[in-house]
């Protein structure tokens, strides 16, 4: 038991880690789509397609150079690959109608349904107060909703119901994906995954840009301030899509979800610092409850161990019971060999028998 919890132990804090570095990450997506938004610019799939690319060309010269097929079918990555830019598509168009906070507060409806999703395809199980958790999130996504409809101030975003509704499309599209990538990292491998959701999300990429972007590619004026956001873009969205399968293999896609929930304190201080917009009262109250739901979510004893885990400990822990026990009979024999042939000559006492572990 006490190498499970050694175990559990740092897997939990490496996963921590880990999920505050990709937390600052998806903020710092959030600032550049912002900045670009309050540009003009209007090329949710262009921003994207930079991060496709870049992982077609690291991941798949790695792949090429280790000569192995595919663990898993092509056309399963294709499917995630379209998922992805989609929901990749949807978010970053939210910030054309709606504010910053709003996006990174709503992105948490991506957790209700990441626990929906795992439980009916990857079996997990969770517990009551995993629920109670969850619904308080919620909770405070109905108050973020609530909060662009009461505030009089519209400097957030032209159309915020509009936005939020997007958000909240794109959210659902990224559990999909979350969990199909949880599933295919855990069952197939990283450096295939990244190098094959990098190809056809590249390809998706081009033919949606090509029906749907290419008159707002062309009145861009190509300016400093304009190339530098869509490059900051693209190498944070490279490192997070990078991190994200390292943290799915070890915590899971509500332990990432969970984590991006950390992203709307930065949010917000990019909002009142960077922007010196104003923020209505009820987003507070909405973090709040946010913050009270992830720490009845997470806070946990070791009954709360992903159940991998604890087949493995068990399993573990029969296999040097086992062990042990071998042990024992191996000793018993000379002895009862010793036995048998003291009986069978002068009957002399034998020695008692020892065993140790």
């Amino acid at each position: 038991m006490v190498s499970v919890d050694r175990y559990w132990s740092k897997t939990t804090l490496v996963g921590l880690g880990l999920g505050q570095f990709v937390s600052l990450l998806i903020t710092s997506t959030g600032f550049s789509s912002s900045e670009l938004s309050r540009r003009g610019i209007d090329a949710p799939t262009s921003q994207s397609f930079l991060n496709y690319v870049l992982l077609t060309i690291v991941y798949g010269g790695c792949l090429i150079h280790r000569k192995r097929a595919l663990q898993m079918k092509w056309y399963y990555y294709l499917i995630l690959a379209f998922v992805d830019v989609e929901a990749n598509f949807l978010v970053v168009k939210a910030y054309q109608y709606t504010s910053l906070t709003s996006v990174m507060l709503l992105d948490c409806w991506t957790i209700p349904s990441v626990i929906f999703l795992t439980w009916l395809f990857l079996k997990t199980k969770y517990r009551v107060r995993k629920f109670i958790g969850v619904a308080i999130c919620v909770a405070g996504l109905v108050m973020v909703v609530f909060s662009d409809v009461h505030s009089s101030d519209r400097a957030g975003g032209s159309n915020p119901i509009k936005g939020d509704l997007l958000v909240i499309g794109g959210s659902m599209l990224y559990a999909i994906s979350n969990v199909s990538e949880e599933f295919l990292v855990k069952e197939g491998d990283r450096i295939e995954l990244m190098a094959m959701l990098g190809l056809f999300g590249a390809i998706v990429s081009a033919c949606q840009i090509s029906i749907l972007e290419r008159q707002e590619l062309r009145s861009i004026h190509w300016t400093a301030g304009a190339v530098l956001p869509f490059i900051g873009f693209a190498l944070a969205m490279f490192l997070f899509y990078s991190t994200v399968p390292i943290l799915l293999k070890l915590s899971g896609s509500t332990m990432l979800n969970l984590s991006l929930l950390t992203s709307d304190m930065w949010a917000v201080l990019i909002r009142i610092f960077a922007y010196h917009e104003k923020v209505d009262w009820m987003y507070f109250i909405a973090f709040a409850a946010v913050a009270v739901g992830l720490v009845i979510y997470s806070g946990g004893s070791k009954e709360d161990i992903h159940p991998a885990l604890i087949e493995g400990a068990e399993e573990g822990a029969q296999n040097r019971e086992r062990d042990e026990e071998a042990a024992l009979d191996n000793a018993r024999e000379p002895a009862a060999a010793s036995s048998q042939k003291a009986g069978d000559g002068k009957h002399q006492p034998s020695a008692p028998v020892v065993l140790t572990k």
